[in-house]
């Protein structure tokens, strides 16, 4: 148990007591209030806008900003990732991997093997929840091709650098810690599953961040990633579906227009161990 003693005006000590133990809920819990808090700014953005929109019949209609760039959406992956990356290079931000990783193994948690089935759990319950009448933001071709596309992204940034930073696992099974996949896979699913359901419905659209949150504390749980290697999975996750809704319009020319007689699936699948996405295109 760590302590402080302050010195107060009346020349007493004041002793404040501080639990590492509740460090790594205080940090987690700190990211994703930062991630809801910025996630609802937009939100009410786009709400005001739409409510202009029905107060004002003569004005003609607005353009669709769904597919457009937009350089705020880029403020929290580029956080993430920037932590990630300069912890590579810092002790000092080393040393938080060094006492989280301490703090876990201290209460001896049970490795479980949920983290490989929840980082798609929010693009699942995208795809039933349209199943079941409950609309999102796009019909099943085009949010197939801007998921697919998603996962596409991250996987050509994150395999990549594992193999270029080469960071040891916590376990030392491998070198291929920095960023975590899973996480990756995960935040790119739960910002698929906002960005399919933010206007219609706020709370359902966050829901999806719970899956990855919590994929990402089991990595670390289960030993095989650094906090550091989290943060940046969730950054490049995010930043992979953003860039897929920019890319949307371009892809959609490419692959014909809304054609009505093809069909386009792209759905992920976990099997042995081994991770990937199936595309079917129907002509």
């Amino acid at each position: 148990m760590n302590s402080i003693v302050i010195k107060t005006t009346s020349s007493q000590n004041l002793k404040v007591n501080f639990n590492p133990k509740s460090q790594m809920k205080i940090l987690f819990t700190s990211l994703l209030f930062i991630l809801l808090s910025v996630q609802n700014v937009f939100a009410q953005d786009s709400l005001t806008i739409n409510k202009e929109r029905d107060s004002i019949v003569s004005i003609p209609k607005l353009e669709d900003k769904t597919h457009q760039f937009n350089y705020k959406k880029l403020i929290i992956p580029a956080v993430f990732i920037s932590y990630g990356v300069a912890t590579l290079k810092i002790d000092g931000l080393k040393q938080l991997n060094f006492s989280t990783r301490n703090e876990i193994n201290e209460h001896k948690p049970d490795h479980i093997r949920l983290d490989n089935y929840t980082l798609f759990a929010p693009a699942v319950l995208v795809y039933g929840l349209n199943a079941f009448g409950v609309q999102g933001k796009h019909n099943l071709r085009d949010r197939s091709i801007i998921y697919g596309t998603s996962l596409l992204l991250a996987s050509a940034i994150m395999l990549p650098l594992k193999h270029i930073t080469k960071e040891e696992r916590p376990d030392q099974s491998n070198n291929l810690s920095f960023p975590s996949g899973h996480t990756t896979f995960a935040f790119a699913s739960a910002q698929f599953m906002y960005r399919e359901y933010k206007d219609s419905n706020f709370l359902l659209g966050i829901s999806g961040y719970s899956f990855a949150v919590f994929t990402g504390v089991y990595r670390m749980l289960n030993d095989k990633h650094w906090f550091s290697d989290v943060v940046a999975g969730a950054g490049f996750g995010i930043l992979s579906t953003e860039m897929a809704y920019w890319l949307y319009p371009k892809i959609n020319q490419l692959l014909g227009g809304k054609n009505q007689h093809s069909q386009t699936m792209v759905m992920p699948f976990y099997q042995n161990k081994n991770v990937g996405i199936g595309l079917v295109k129907n002509f």
